[in-house]
């Protein structure tokens, strides 16, 4: 080797994860600016869903249709720099409509069958309206968000890095829905609320969508970032005694557990599995880094217990007889259940 020769260090793991928290942090609020140049309010979605990309994790919209949901998981792959693809379930959507299938084609060694692959392989897949389709369609997400493969005729193909599925379903009272299996519930990481916006902000959402089109979204991060920023969030430490309490309170929701609470066992049919809990600190560690952080506090838990618990709990008849809800039981867990073991 020459004198003028010179060879390249490979960066440290612990290098390329402070520059991915730096580029966390620095991106933080070209994000908010960014989207807000097409969604209006909102912010607490917003944060939700991009938390649930940080750590990887797939994510429910619940709402009532023109609430801005399809546009908003647009934006977010727009910024992300992320293929993107939309799948409408509709009734008679078929589950080789969303994985693939298999085609006879002609080839110089004659006829065979070459898989085509189908919408689900992309990097954000928008799964709209996703309860209008039956349970059997519906299922054939099961293997790619739990797995990250399509499998079609016993052939194994592996979906590309970083995958999302971003799923939007309409109320259940509105006609024309099934309601999701749990089975694929619990796959999801968080269920986000959205809800009609203030007047205020309606307002201003009509003027923009009336008078003028909508800036373009500038793109601020990368598919790779994509994955150094999950990475990142794995090396976040957190202590026992906040572990403790995200399993106390996923399993304060049962209601076979000697140490629910009164309500628990007389309104819940269903409770949150480990699922629940590992969600609950996996959010945790996403929301420190988002901050700006490199610990996970109680209060972190608190704050995404609904969003991580919603989807999760099932309602018996007596709760639904008596007016309670999902959210006002949430509410009185986190009410109810200690940060710390009790002596």
């Amino acid at each position: 080797m020459s004198d003028t020769e010179t060879t390249e260090i490979e960066p440290s793991q612990h290098e390329k994860d402070e520059a991915a928290f730096e580029r966390l942090q620095k991106g933080r609020e070209q994000v908010n600016a960014e989207l807000g140049k097409v969604i209006i309010g909102q912010k607490e979605v917003i944060d939700q869903i991009l938390l649930a990309l940080i750590c990887g994790g797939h994510c429910l919209l619940t709402g009532a249709p023109g609430l801005a949901k399809t546009l908003l998981v647009k934006s977010v792959a727009q910024i992300f720099q992320l293929k993107f693809n939309r799948i409408q379930f509709t009734p008679d959507l078929m589950p080789a409509d969303i994985t693939g299938t298999e085609i006879l084609t002609d080839s110089p060694e004659g006829r065979k069958l070459t898989f085509v692959k189908g919408p689900v392989f992309a990097n954000i897949i928008l799964a709209d309206e996703i309860n209008r389709t039956p349970p059997k369609t519906q299922a054939a997400l099961l293997e790619a968000m739990e797995e990250h493969q399509v499998t079609a005729a016993g052939e194994r193909h592996v979906l590309s890095e970083p995958f999302f599925v971003l799923a939007t379903q309409n109320p259940v009272e509105m006609e024309g829905t099934y309601p999701l299996p749990e089975a694929q519930l619990d796959r999801f990481l968080f269920n986000v609320f959205i809800d009609y916006l203030p007047e205020d902000d309606e307002v201003t959402v009509v003027q923009q969508t009336t008078a003028r089109l909508a800036k373009p979204i500038e793109p601020i991060f990368t598919n790779e970032d994509a994955m150094a920023f999950q990475q990142l969030v794995s090396q976040v430490p957190v202590a026992e005694e906040v572990v403790r309490y995200a399993v106390r309170l996923t399993a304060a929701s049962r209601p076979g557990d000697p140490n629910a609470p009164e309500f628990v066992q007389g309104w819940i049919n269903w409770g949150a599995g480990t699922r629940a809990a590992q969600a609950l600190v996996l959010g945790g560690k996403a929301l420190a880094l988002w901050q700006g952080r490199a610990y996970v506090t109680p209060d972190d838990i608190r704050k995404l217990a609904a969003p991580v618990l919603r989807h999760r709990i099932l309602l018996n008849y007596r709760a639904e007889a008596e007016g309670a809800t999902v959210e006002q039981i949430i509410e009185k867990l986190v009410e109810t259940v200690p940060e710390t073991t009790q002596n």
